[in-house]
């Protein structure tokens, strides 16, 4: 006992020395003259990316809880109902010029900037319009950044929603940070999200830094790509693996950019009997900007990897027909790309040029299939499945982008087994439906009759990405998805109708779902090496999810491919249809599952088919005759419907029979 005292004592002695040590070296940087010619501006400290913990996070004074330090983030989002709980900034309990907003980095700090939001919010008008910055070692202690002599006041916001950046005249050098505001709305309160600039200092002993760093090996381009380098680096990877790339468009933005996808597969473009396709998109908002470097970073990950050896990489290359469509909103992409990662706020380049939402601009088909199963018109009238498009969507006056068109031609052109829609602002995989099926109410678990296929495909996902489902880990904005493993019926998120996934469903064969892979929708390019290990596992595993279930070809009885046959499981209520080959893909579970195959004009034909755990699809052929019936239409057919005339020599015969007879 009396060792573990002077054990204690010791180590108490040791980190009073250090917190001197600290606190004089500071005071070093904090006089010591910084060359501006050398003068680099530092990355966020990551107050949006979550990397500063709630700890270190204090404040002055608080109006409320959901007010708290806590939610002072930059781009942090309210709830639609604000509560006590999850509200949009850090509010002070008092409006006057002694409030502050605290920011400890456990470390020294080199602090260059701050950029300031004010609180997001839908019902009340709160930002702060000037603000002093103070800064000390100890939290006792504090220096007021100086104008000369005069404490130095910076300009802050105008208006709730656009960040604004002070960059300082001179770095400096602490561990502490306060913003304290001086004005405000002159009808609002004092309301900040915030985000600070700043540099680590080198401090090999600082456990906080070694607990959170995260080190990529991958030798790849971690930077943010304008829509020509991204064109460029897509050539760059084409060039180095030729013989499993192609790069091609799906069409053209409202503004003329091309919409560019890579495959990758070990026969470019050409789809091969048998082998299932497989699609990645990102940047339907054009904001959301994690995606669209994940894709690029996939794409020279997949090539190299490929070149290596990598034999799960092969595998996957030469077992599936892969498709990376990087940005389907160029245009809004470049809007975001011009301000930069922290300025852009949390909307600019949302929509496309002409402000519509791309990702749920596609026909609502889910009203259209729940009407006529109300009617009981399914299978009679219509199918469960390969809902048609409505002729209103089509004409030219309906109000959808050229890059909904686009994805939907792609969609149709491509058999798709799989897709993944990568989005941001969010850690959280969402599954079909999107839309509530009740009118009126907007959230609302609404499952699929594949439902138990989606949760498994969002857990794949989820339960492989680092941070997804961590319970732990501190929620992005207002909802705690690690408590349901990182996924989410996008219905009982919150609905929404005419989404890319439910469209994909309900259209096509293709199981769609959507990726929010980062808090932070536009993280500094520093972020990416960490963003990348965060997700590189994710969507491996994702792309694997494609050779789950059964697969197979529906033939003649010639051993021709049948198209468009219809292939059903036994007790799910969601079919899907042979590709032009007669193959044929169907995602499920492991179990036994009868399947039954048909066509128009064949009879139909059931078997047992089993799925088992481990990967790689169960083959399930079937081979159908032509019904009588069928055969008649298709000689009736080839005499132009016209009644089949006899040779001579029968009809002779056939009237002396009838004359006999009448004799």
């Amino acid at each position: 006992g009396q060792n573990k005292e002077t054990s204690t004592q010791l180590m108490d002695t040791d980190l009073k020395k250090k917190k001197k040590k600290d606190i004089l070296l500071a005071q070093h940087y904090l006089h010591m003259p910084i060359c501006h010619s050398h003068y680099i501006e530092c990355p966020p400290m990551g107050l949006e990316t979550l990397k500063i913990d709630d700890f270190q996070l204090h404040a002055s004074t608080t109006k409320r809880y959901g007010l708290g330090a806590h939610r002072g983030r930059l781009n942090i989002q309210a709830g639609l109902y604000e509560d006590d709980l999850y509200d949009g900034a850090w509010c002070a309990g008092r409006d006057d010029p002694l409030q502050w907003f605290e920011v400890d980095a456990r470390r020294l700090t080199k602090f260059t900037g701050v950029i300031t939001q004010g609180r997001s919010s839908l019902w009340s008008s709160d930002w702060v319009t000037s603000y002093k910055v103070m800064v000390s070692n100890d939290s006792h202690t504090w220096i007021t950044l100086k104008n000369g002599s005069a404490d130095l006041i910076f300009s802050a916001n105008r208006e709730k929603e656009i960040p604004v950046r002070n960059i300082f005249p001179t770095p400096v050098v602490a561990r502490y940070i306060r913003v304290n505001p001086r004005s405000w709305f002159n009808i609002g309160n004092i309301c900040m999200r915030v985000e600070i600039l700043g540099c680590p200092m080198p401090d090999p002993n600082n456990y906080y830094h070694r607990r959170n760093e995260v080190i990529t090996t991958d030798d790849l381009d971690f930077r943010h790509h304008s829509y020509k380098e991204m064109r460029q680096l897509m050539k760059v990877v084409n060039e180095m693996c030729p013989n499993i790339t192609r790069i091609y468009n799906i069409g053209k933005s409202q503004s003329g950019l091309k919409l560019y996808a890579i495959e990758l597969s070990d026969n470019p473009g050409e789809h091969e009997v048998g082998e299932p396709e497989f699609r990645y998109a990102a940047g339907s908002h054009g904001n959301e900007v994690l995606g669209r470097e994940l894709l690029l970073l996939l794409m020279q990950f997949m090539c190299l990897e490929y070149l290596s050896g990598n034999q799960r990489i092969r595998h996957l290359v030469e077992e599936t027909r892969i498709h990376l469509l990087p940005s389907v909103n160029p245009d809004g992409y470049e809007k975001a790309f011009e301000v930069g990662s922290e300025l852009s706020g949390w909307s600019l380049g949302r929509w496309s040029n002409d402000g519509i939402d791309i990702h749920h601009n596609f026909p609502d088909l889910n009203s259209i299939l729940w009407e006529a199963e109300a009617k009981k018109w399914i299978p009679r009238k219509m199918f469960n499945h390969h809902v048609p498009i409505p002729e209103w969507y089509q004409s030219k006056n309906a109000s959808v982008a050229v890059e909904t068109r686009a994805l939907i031609a792609w969609m149709e052109k491509i058999p798709f087994v799989l897709g993944g829609n990568l989005q941001g602002g969010e850690l959280v995989v969402t599954f079909p439906y999107d839309k509530t099926r009740s009118q009126g109410v907007t959230r609302e678990q609404t499952p699929t009759p594949d439902d138990h296929v989606f949760r498994w495909l969002a857990f794949s996902y989820a339960s492989t990405h680092r941070l997804m489902t961590d319970a732990n880990r501190r929620v992005c904005h207002t909802e705690d998805f690690a408590k349901e493993d990182g996924t989410v019926n996008g219905a009982s998120w919150h609905t929404a109708a005419g989404s890319m996934n439910d469209f994909s469903y309900l259209h096509t064969n293709c199981f769609e779902l959507s990726m929010y892979v980062g808090c932070d929708k536009f993280p500094h390019e520093s972020e990416l090496p960490e963003e990348w290990e965060n997700n590189r596992e994710s969507l491996l595993v994702f792309m694997e999810q494609v050779h789950r279930g059964i697969k197979g070809v529906v033939r003649d009885l010639q051993g021709r491919g049948i198209a468009n046959a219809k292939v059903s499981v036994e007790g799910i209520s969601h079919d899907v249809r042979t590709a032009a080959d007669g193959d044929y893909w169907r995602l499920l579970n492991p179990g036994e599952y009868r399947v039954t195959a048909r066509a128009e004009g064949y009879s139909l034909s059931s078997k047992k088919c089993e799925v088992g755990y481990e990967m790689g699809a169960t083959r399930c052929d079937f081979t159908i005759s032509r019904t009588n019936l069928s055969r008649i239409k298709e000689i009736m057919e080839k005499f132009n419907k016209q009644p089949i005339r006899l040779p001579v020599r029968q009809l002779q015969a056939r009237r002396s029979r009838e004359r006999r007879m009448g004799t």
